[in-house]
């Protein structure tokens, strides 16, 4: 008897997979738990929060708390350096910023920390 894996919630692929507990969708990347709701899974994605778990939102204000290099360049972006506006999106890097003296990038959520200002 053979079981069937439901299709990807993300982009409805049929060529979904198990391992161990979660379910895999090869074609774009998508993992959840087999089992929970749609909604609850996109809760989830659509909450970013920074390295001591603050909630981030678009156009707050953020601080690098180590030193990043940047891929492809010889520059780096300081500890304490400001990020005024970020964007976030889906993905690996979570958030998109321009930052001076460097142009546009991502960011991951887990090197800034929000601040107040």
């Amino acid at each position: 008897m053979t079981e069937t894996l439901p299709p990807c919630p993300a982009c409805a692929s049929g060529y979904t997979y198990q391992l161990d507990s979660l379910l895999i969708c090869p074609e774009c990347g998508h993992e959840w738990q087999p089992g929970a709701p749609a909604d609850e899974t996109s809760d989830d994605a659509a909450e970013v929060r920074d390295s001591v778990g603050n909630v981030l939102q678009d156009g707050d204000t953020v601080m690098v708390i180590k030193d990043l290099k940047v891929k492809g360049s010889s520059s780096v972006v300081k500890v304490g350096t400001r990020v005024r506006g970020i964007r976030l999106t889906s993905g690996d890097h979570d958030i998109d910023c321009k930052i001076a003296g460097i142009g546009q990038m991502g960011l991951k959520s887990q090197f800034v920390k929000k601040v107040g200002d």
